[in-house]
């Protein structure tokens, strides 16, 4: 299990903090999903994921192959190390580094957070808008580059998007010519992951024996369902409109239609009761496969 919970983004978004969340800090949920998804099918070949609102301020992704259930903590934990490209306290300016060439899979989490990059922190987070903003983003660069060049950029007036575009052509004027920094753009995507990149808790993936809240529990502070979604409806996907145990109650109450139809089928947790079927439908099919396939392996013919 995966666990994204926004108030370890409270580093890097200024709309809100804590346990609130709002529209617009709610797309480090979305830009979560779509990395983990990826990766999680491409690079570990898993198929049954189940990703599920927490039913405040997080997701949760659940992953039934049967390879990854029978995975103890060390290889558990080795899947989160390698997912996990933030790494530092709070004290830590820079928490992403990049050695040499970017592995394939940041270079995908790259081109996914980029995507909603303006949408996100240059437009919502404003995350150049003040001096303090870009003396903390400047400080995501290697020590003692541009630095120095910068102080008038620092404090100008300019919108983050200006200020964006104007510390790319720096860096990229910096680094011209200088042959230990080769891969130059490593920088820029250093400070796009530790603005956008998921921000994992390793220990709910790594133990066996974390506490979670199943799908459909109620969350006791909001009320809401946490309700399964698709990872790829997830920018349609509305933390504020999934139902509370009292709306879920009021709907039974107010049905009008066959008295005949399960409860479930009265209520807006309708299609996500059937997706959540579909999910297990799929595990049982697997689990049956890999069984008869053990059983054809451990058959003896005479």
């Amino acid at each position: 299990v995966f666990d994204i919970d926004m108030t370890d983004y409270d580093d890097v978004r200024y709309c809100c903090s804590e346990a609130r969340i709002c529209s617009d800090c709610w797309v480090f949920m979305k830009i979560a999903v779509r990395i983990l998804d990826e990766a999680l099918r491409q690079d570990f070949g898993f198929s049954n994921l189940l990703w599920v609102y927490s039913g405040r301020r997080g997701v949760h992704c659940w992953i039934a192959d049967e390879s990854a259930r029978k995975l103890n903590n060390n290889g558990r934990g080795a899947i989160a190390d390698y997912l996990s490209l933030v790494i530092g306290g709070d004290q830590q300016a820079k928490k992403v580094t990049i050695p040499g060439v970017p592995h394939p899979s940041i270079k995908r989490s790259v081109n996914i957070i980029t995507k909603y990059f303006k949408e996100l922190q240059i437009n919502s987070q404003d995350f150049l808008g003040t001096p303090e903003k870009c003396q903390k983003v400047l400080s995501m660069f290697p020590a003692k580059t541009i630095q120095d060049e910068l102080k008038d950029w620092v404090t100008s007036n300019r919108d983050s998007e200006a200020k964006w575009n104007e510390l790319r052509m720096a860096w990229s004027a910096y680094t011209k010519g200088r042959k230990n920094f080769k891969n130059e753009n490593n920088a820029i995507f250093e400070v796009v992951l530790q603005t956008c990149y998921p921000r994992l808790d390793v220990n709910v993936t790594k133990g066996l024996n974390h506490l979670l809240k199943s799908p459909f529990s109620v969350h006791p502070k909001t009320g809401r369902v946490c309700v399964p979604f698709l990872a790829q409806h997830v920018d349609s996907f509305d933390p504020f409109s999934v139902p509370t145990l009292k709306d879920v109650i009021a709907e039974v109450d107010n049905w009008k239609g066959d008295p005949d139809v399960p409860d479930y089928a009265k209520t807006s947790l309708k299609s996500s009761v059937e997706l959540f079927r579909k999910f297990a439908n799929s595990c049982s099919k697997d689990n049956s496969s890999a069984a008869a396939e053990e059983n054809k392996e451990n058959r003896m013919d005479w």
